[in-house]
């Protein structure tokens, strides 16, 4: 088994910070997805549609009552975060590295792109 200690040390070996998050490559959002002034918050890694909820492992940190915007090939979608879970509790906010469920009001779709406006 891996330990955390361990993955630090790789990282130190590899030139890495410890605890370094993942980071989505810029050649990874599409022009048609990026948005310029606003805070990347990662893409949507799964969507579900009987609950209108999709999942995001975050980038940055993301609140209840922040406004966020989903933009994909066919998704531009801008709303207020009115219900958020992290590993299916309900909570007021969510840190960097966690992966945030939220509700939207219409379809959006996995790799589309999500933005704190």
């Amino acid at each position: 088994m891996t330990t955390k200690k361990d993955k630090n040390d790789a990282n130190k070996k590899a030139g890495k910070p410890a605890g370094d998050l993942p980071r989505t490559p810029i050649a990874d959002i599409t022009p048609e997805q990026q948005i310029v002034g606003a805070t990347f918050l990662g893409k949507v890694s799964h969507y579900f549609s009987h609950l209108h909820v999709f999942g995001v492992p975050l980038e940055a940190p993301l609140a209840v009552g922040d406004t966020i915007r989903v933009k994909g090939h066919t998704t531009d979608l801008t709303q207020k975060v009115e219900h958020m879970q992290v590993d299916h509790l309900s909570v007021q906010s969510a840190a960097p590295g966690e992966t945030a469920a939220v509700q939207v009001a219409d379809k959006v779709r996995p790799g589309d792109a999500v933005y704190k406006v």
